[in-house]
């Protein structure tokens, strides 16, 4: 579908919409696939086209993803077809009816509405389930402080100056202390025949200390938000052009911090 589109727009012509039925007669295995699971793909697939057209500059046309790049789809629960067995720790998918065992974040109440499977680089599999329900988790804190300014750096993470004064949140620098590992597993994974058994298994070990580093950055940014947040009514933060240092020798050291993010 991707590949007509673009040979289409090569050519600028019409581009036509077609849908995944189409396509069954060429490819048989698409009918071992969930039909809504498909219609999400093609959904997903117009939607990147127009976000296009609408802004050239910023957002690229779609192009094809590599096979060991992160791997998601997104299904609907139609007809009670997506359910969790919170018993036996079970999660029923649309054409997997003996369920998947699944290790359960949390307990929830309300109507499943949809649910997006995604495979990491590290060959790990999560399922995020979105649920309707009345019954809201968050509490709203009290904000002790009217304010905040926030200045980032590289010395010091952030500097944070509120109605009581100023505090500095050290750098955590997750990257810089796990390159000896990374040079480590990026020379045995160098070593190893391409194509070779051995091979994966070298990129998987590089790939999940990746995903490690990467992991435990998200987790401190996430509380160190959040408290941010919970502690102060309105947060000021400077308007940062992250991409700019990219370009750099400082460019590590920028990344490893994950001002973007936060």
């Amino acid at each position: 579908m991707l590949d007509e589109k673009l040979q289409a727009y090569k050519k600028k012509e019409r581009l036509q919409r077609f849908t995944p039925t189409k396509y069954k007669e060429e490819f048989p295995f698409l009918k071992e696939v969930d039909s809504l699971a498909l219609c999400n793909v093609q959904l997903q697939l117009e939607k990147a086209f127009k976000d296009h057209f609408r802004n050239r500059k910023q957002l690229k046309l779609p192009k094809f993803k590599k096979k060991r790049e992160k791997q998601s789809y997104t299904t609907n629960n139609v007809h009670n077809s997506i359910r969790v067995d919170f018993e036996k720790s079970l999660l029923y998918l649309p054409k997997i009816r003996q369920g998947a065992k699944i290790e359960l974040h949390r307990r929830f109440d309300g109507k499943i509405k949809f649910v997006t499977v995604s495979k990491t680089t590290d060959g790990r599999y999560y399922a995020s389930i979105l649920v309707e329900t009345n019954d809201l988790r968050n509490k709203v804190v009290e904000p002790k402080s009217k304010a905040c300014g926030i200045d980032l750096g590289l010395e010091c993470f952030a500097t944070v100056t509120n109605d009581f004064g100023s505090y500095k949140v050290e750098h955590p620098k997750y990257l810089l202390k796990a390159e000896e590992r990374l040079r480590r597993l990026q020379r045995s994974l160098s070593r190893k025949q391409k194509g070779s058994k051995n091979s994966e298994k070298a990129r998987l070990r590089l790939a999940r200390q990746h995903a490690y580093i990467a992991n435990t950055r998200n987790d401190f940014l996430h509380k160190l938000s959040k408290t941010i947040i919970d502690e102060n009514q309105v947060v000021v933060a400077e308007d940062i052009n992250v991409k700019g240092p990219l370009k750099t020798r400082l460019a590590k050291s920028i990344g490893d911090s994950g001002w973007s993010s936060f």
